[in-house]
């Protein structure tokens, strides 16, 4: 059912950013697309669009983000658009210089100019898909719904309300979205050994897992940045990504792993033999620490401290965090407000992706938990 794009109280605007991008899983395959639309100054989001769209090709779901856009600035009473995209065929032809032959795109670039042609003024600028991220992540969004045999479309938003978190935390706002990978499969991780600051390579298993996530990343795309824990195994998982991506792999120390101290290399049976009553004591206590190690406690306190800077670097972006079990649980706990039972029962496999969010107003979410789909 469609809202009133303009709730009582709210005034018409005069000029506005549009933001698009559609695409497509196997151009033609399942596809969507996204539009925002931001206010002149592109700091308050006043809409957002989304739909998944069945089996049609990127240059179909671009065009339909862009009249999805369009559509939700006219109802916003915009008198001037500017549209922002990282389609060149789109904006190319829309601005004239660019012939449209197919037949697919002839009857939606006439619907796109015939809704230009009611406001005072229509920009078209092409800008990097990095830059063209929020609308992206709408259209992931609305083509892994299609992938899925479902149905996705957003209304229009409230003005200045960018998203609603999922469920029934009441959370609003753009959220800081992390992809959470764990590394590929190292030597200790075949032997089901403690590592932590140790610092294993990959496996040949190990990078063949990475290359297989970064394929899933980089079909999934939005990524605003990669950051990594600092060691090798997550470097070279992150490496992978970035290849795909084309970014470069920043370095978060406070994401690297817990440091088991003694335990270092040892199996959970040698460990337990070794100090039976520290180790039963660790499986339940969150403050104590393995030998010459690092409790859990202090992990989650460094993990917080990762989390709210990277928020503050990227509000409302997504970004790929490479990192290891025990950070990952951490990030997911946080979003789960979780308690710390969720570190002794929760399995993470090598390589697998999670997704949490996190809202500008304190709310979050998690999206997705140890999936392998790619591997």
């Amino acid at each position: 059912m469609q809202r009133d794009p303009r709730p009582q109280g709210i005034r018409a605007v005069t000029q506005v950013v549009v933001e698009a991008d559609g695409g497509s899983r196997g151009n033609p395959g399942p596809a969507g697309y996204g539009a925002v639309v931001f206010d002149a100054e592109h700091r308050t989001v006043l809409a957002e669009r989304s739909e998944s769209i069945g089996t049609a090709t990127n240059n179909v779901a671009e065009y339909r983000g862009l009249i999805a856009g369009l559509t939700a600035a006219r109802e916003l009473g915009a008198d001037a658009v500017d549209v922002r995209m990282d389609s060149k065929l789109v904006v190319e032809q829309m601005s004239g210089r660019w012939q449209v032959k197919h037949p697919d795109m002839i009857p939606l670039a006439a619907r796109a100019r015939e809704l230009a042609a009611g406001f005072d003024r229509v920009d078209y600028t092409w800008i990097p898909r990095l830059q063209n991220a929020h609308a992206d992540r709408l259209a992931n969004e609305a083509m892994d719904a299609a992938a899925a045999g479902t149905v996705a479309a957003r209304m229009p938003a409230t003005p200045a309300v960018a998203n609603t978190a999922p469920g029934w935390t009441g959370a609003t706002g753009s959220p800081t979205r992390f992809l959470l990978l764990r590394h590929g499969q190292t030597p200790l991780s075949v032997e089901r050994r403690y590592s932590g600051r140790g610092n294993p390579q990959l496996t040949d298993l190990g990078r063949a897992q990475a290359a297989a996530a970064a394929a899933r990343i980089g079909e999934r795309g939005g990524i605003a940045a990669i950051v990594s824990s600092p060691l090798d195994r997550a470097r070279s998982t992150a490496a992978a990504a970035g290849h795909t991506l084309g970014l470069p792999v920043l370095v978060h120390d406070d994401l690297t792993e817990t440091d088991f101290g003694a335990w270092e290399g040892l199996t959970f049976r040698e460990a337990a033999d070794r100090d039976p009553d520290l180790h039963r004591a660790w499986l339940g206590d969150t403050s104590v620490r393995p030998p010459q190690g690092e409790s859990f406690d202090e992990v989650n306190a460094r993990i917080a401290k990762a989390r709210d800077e990277l928020i503050r670097e990227y509000p409302g972006r997504t970004v790929l965090l490479v990192s290891h079990v025990t950070p990952i649980k951490t990030m997911l706990q946080f979003a789960l407000d979780a308690g710390p039972s969720l570190l002794y029962r929760l399995h993470l496999d090598l390589a697998s992706l999670s997704i949490a969010e996190f809202f500008g107003d304190g709310g979050s979410s998690v999206r997705l938990v140890n999936d392998t789909s790619h591997l």
